[in-house]
């Protein structure tokens, strides 16, 4: 690296780094991918903006003295009854306030499903999606978003890349010839690495364990790592799972539970 920016050096930069056979290159996205890439992140900002709302109903309502369980669905349910009950204890400027949060909340909500039912439709047409499908934990949010994040996975060489590639591999500071392994790295596509840590969350959480081909490794890492090791462990095999479907084109298939028989 040199010091200021001009064009003669971004040039000099530019032939020295293809010069360099270790160099990385990454590939140009296609436009299905950079529309499947546009979807997720409106999808993200309209959930951003949805809990933004929520939080502000119920910081509002909090100051007049009404307080509702956490989960959205209750205020959801209590909303209505609040602005129709004119014993409450809002003026009403701040009934007005309530009622148009309220409108825009029920407007993000349709926005959200609408975008919802567009990623499935994608999902179940494109073969790769259909593909990644079949990974326990990988639904049709997380297989759109890996497609549109890495499309085939030739940016990479092994699955082990693309995992560290999202930071779900341990952060290194070696020096001396002395190896130290901290926490993962969370690097990369953070979004990516949020849903994918979701869906392994719900293996972990929900699935029948003799009914996967990683159950029985699911249940000997629980016996000596904590809930969350355990999640971050499955999200990382998830996605060199995910890299290998994509990679050979090949369909996943699910090895015989020898362990749990």
């Amino acid at each position: 690296m040199k010091s200021n920016k001009n064009d003669f050096i971004d040039a000099e930069a530019i032939a020295e780094a293809v010069d360099r056979r270790n160099m990385r290159f990454v590939p140009i996205k296609t436009d299905d991918q950079l529309d499947l890439q546009a979807l997720h992140r409106v999808r993200d900002r309209l959930m951003l903006r949805r809990t933004s709302v929520i939080n502000q109903i119920r910081a509002f309502l909090l100051e007049r003295g009404m307080v509702f369980a956490k989960s959205p669905i209750r205020l959801k349910e209590a909303i209505p009854g609040v602005l129709e009950n004119a014993n409450e204890n809002l003026t009403p400027r701040m009934r007005n306030l309530i009622a148009m949060l309220w409108s825009e909340w029920k407007d993000l909500e349709l926005q959200i499903v609408e975008m919802n039912d567009e990623v499935e439709r994608i999902a179940s047409s494109d073969d790769a999606c259909i593909r990644l499908r079949r990974i326990p934990g990988i639904g049709p949010l997380v297989a759109t978003a890996i497609v549109a994040s890495i499309g085939n996975g030739a940016a990479f060489r092994k699955g082990r890349e693309f995992a560290a590639w999202m930071g779900l591999v341990p952060k290194q500071h070696s020096t001396g010839g002395k190896a130290k392994l901290y926490g993962i790295s969370k690097r990369g596509n953070c979004y990516l690495r949020k849903i994918l840590v979701h869906g392994a969350r719900a293996v972990v959480l929900r699935s029948k364990r003799d009914r996967i081909a990683m159950g029985a490794w699911l249940t000997a890492l629980e016996m000596r790592a904590p809930r969350n090791v355990l999640i971050i462990a499955m999200a990382n095999k998830l996605a060199r799972i995910a890299w290998a479907v994509l990679a050979t084109g090949q369909d996943y298939r699910s090895a015989p539970n020898t362990l749990a028989a």
